[in-house]
């Protein structure tokens, strides 16, 4: 018996199995061969939200949840985030190493020349509501882009899929500021190239009538402190997603748009949202005390704080901890630094909340940065989407190199009725009431 092994034993037929381990994990089809019968399917694994099941190998990103560790490509984030920049961050991520000099000039060059958007683009994004969402728009807006670069669907062509990365990194902070500009009846402001990538979304954002547009460098820094600390995070729900839809073949729009609309969601991309929220209900330092009571009594949450994978502190939250105060320098202190302060340390010191691992997360301090920066609240998560650009894109790259991807079908333990036999319209018995559905999980 091989030492890198499991072995199973199935009560129900008092059989073993031997099944290898590799890279600490055993291939869930190995327990297919767990059967009572012949005509037995075999055994499955049930795991709802993939909390303990690894769809891939991948490259990029490496986690260590209980010791805090968060790397790209081996690079320690605190490093990348104290020396590096987001797009040679985003080099890294996408191609494996740090560029060199002549590497970088050619790749800002590649992104830069990318950055302008399709007049027929703009009319598109224009036919929104004047309040739609601004995620609702990128959505819908990165889709459509899908149909303007048909070339896009070559994904087993290289020079395809580098000139696809370069579009979807160069147009996303496009994008994102026409989506803020239409939700505040401005017009459109074109990049301007000779601005670096942050700066010239900035400029795309704020610029009103002055003829060139300077950035505030520690917003400019800041910025992108923050889009290099979101780059990437392993298989989080929109990255699962970019590689489940890119599985079927979809070109890299489509893959991204969806990816997108996970984001969307409050409990991925709305999270900072909610602990602004949170931060504003409190109201007052002095109020603390009994919010973290109530939370204790489970009559709320604490938002901002725990994390699926990290089980210490975040080791992004450190280091936008930090960020914070060079943004207030500039802003003035954001009232609402204070409570999130106290919340913390009173937090970290109750043992109801260290016995549980709930320490703060990147999302707790990023929103109250983006609020004293000037940003809506409805603009935080496309604040994420755009660097998550760049690791989503990485994702999709490996997914469609790696051999062993296969279109994703993952399978499901049916629990709905056994086999029932049509009836006629007029002899049907009453139909379920809401109160039954209810019960039933069938509304």
């Amino acid at each position: 018996m091989s030492k890198e092994s499991l072995t199973v034993t199935d009560n129900r037929t008092g059989k073993s199995y031997d099944l290898p381990i590799e890279d600490g994990s055993i291939r869930s089809m190995d327990l297919r061969q767990i059967k009572t019968s012949d005509d037995d399917f075999g055994l499955l694994a049930y795991d709802p939200g993939l909390v303990n099941t690894a769809s891939c190998r991948s490259a990029i990103t490496f986690i260590d949840g209980g010791a805090g560790i968060l790397r790209y490509r081996g690079y320690p984030i605190e490093e990348l985030a104290a020396n590096s920049t987001y797009l040679e961050t985003a080099y890294l991520i996408i191609k494996g190493e740090l560029p060199n000099e002549n590497h970088m000039t050619a790749w800002n060059h590649n992104i830069t020349m990318h950055t302008m958007l399709h007049e027929n683009m703009k009319k598109f994004i224009e036919g929104f509501r004047y309040d739609a969402h601004p995620m609702g728009i990128l959505v819908g807006t990165i889709g459509a882009l899908s149909t303007f670069y048909p070339d896009a669907k070559e994904i087993d062509d290289l020079d395809s899929r580098r000139v696809q990365v370069r579009r979807l990194i160069g147009k996303m902070p496009t994008i994102a500021a026409y989506a803020y500009r239409h939700s505040l009846g401005l017009p459109f402001v074109s990049p301007d190239n000779d601005l670096n990538y942050v700066g010239n979304f900035l400029s795309m954002l704020f610029k009103m009538t002055e003829l060139r547009y300077k950035p505030n460098p520690v917003f400019e820094r800041a910025l992108d402190i923050l889009f290099i600390l979101h780059a990437d995070h392993e298989q989080n729900c929109s990255t699962t997603v970019v590689r489940n839809v890119g599985s079927s073949h979809a070109d890299p729009y489509s893959a991204v748009a969806a990816a997108i609309a996970a984001l969307y969601g409050p409990l991925h991309g709305g999270a900072n949202e909610a602990v602004i929220s949170m931060l504003t209900e409190i109201g007052s330092k002095k109020n603390i005390p009994k919010f973290i009571e109530s939370v204790k009594a489970g009559e709320g949450r604490l938002m901002g704080f725990g994390h699926r994978v990290y089980k210490s502190y975040d080791p992004r939250a450190q280091i936008i901890k930090n960020v914070a105060y060079e943004v207030f320098e500039e802003t003035g202190k954001n009232p609402l630094i204070d409570i999130a302060l106290e919340l913390e340390r009173i937090a970290l010191e109750d043992e109801y909340f260290v016995s549980r691992k709930l320490y703060p997360n990147v999302d707790f301090y990023s929103g109250i940065i983006y609020q004293a920066m000037g940003f809506p609240m409805s603009m935080f998560p496309v604040l994420f989407a755009i660097p998550r650009t760049s690791g989503w894109l990485a994702q999709w790259v490996e997914m469609v190199l790696d051999p062993e991807q296969k279109i994703v079908r993952p399978r499901q333990l049916y629990t709905g009725d056994d086999l029932r036999h049509y009836q006629a319209l007029d002899t049907r018995p009453a139909p379920a009431t809401i109160e039954q559905l209810m019960l039933a999980g069938r509304l």
